[in-house]
């Protein structure tokens, strides 16, 4: 995998933009340390364009300056970031936001996507973590799993789709140009 300057630019900017959403753009669900985020559909969004190496970063880094900001790294939940950054960018391949087009099919395989990595990260692989490294109880980091899936599987549903729609308009279509 060629790991290009425009990859790594997109790394900088998306952690960045991640750390800002995540801080600032989030409402609380009412279960403690658990927010709905818009910064998991811009994750989404980014992942799709630069794919899961991007994605994961972009997950890791900007999850990371996220928790730094509030006085300590949680790291399970950055390790989930992570892999759901990574597991959606995984997805780049069978849409073709490039090309200009982003139809019913692509909305549905991206959906596919983002919907299997938060089922996982979120509803498995957090909690266990929590349990893991940090001997939390499983019923309250189970419920924090759960709750945080749902929440960003629909901030990705909702703004994933949203962005990759309106990027995919500004791209030209694949055998719109003809020659003269």
């Amino acid at each position: 995998m060629k790991i290009t300057t425009r990859t790594i630019v997109a790394i900088g900017i998306g952690s960045a933009v991640f750390f800002v959403l995540n801080r600032f753009v989030s409402i609380p669900t009412g279960i403690p340390n658990t927010n709905i985020s818009t910064a998991y559909g811009f994750l989404a969004f980014m992942a799709t364009l630069f794919g899961p190496l991007a994605g994961a970063l972009i997950g890791f880094i900007g999850h990371t300056l996220t928790d730094i900001s509030w006085g300590g790294v949680w790291w399970s939940w950055v390790i989930v970031s992570s892999f759901v950054g990574c597991a959606v960018g995984l997805g780049q391949k069978k849409v073709n936001v490039e090309d200009g087009s982003f139809g019913p099919k692509d909305i549905l395989i991206f959906n596919l996507y983002q919907i299997a990595a938060n089922v996982i990260g979120w509803g498995l692989l957090a909690p266990v973590l929590d349990i893991l490294i940090y001997k939390e109880p499983a019923d309250k980091v189970f419920l924090q799993g759960i709750t945080a899936g749902a929440a960003n599987l629909v901030s990705m549903a909702i703004l994933g789709t949203i962005f990759l729609t309106i990027y995919a308009k500004t791209r030209t279509s694949a055998g719109s140009l003809n020659k003269e």
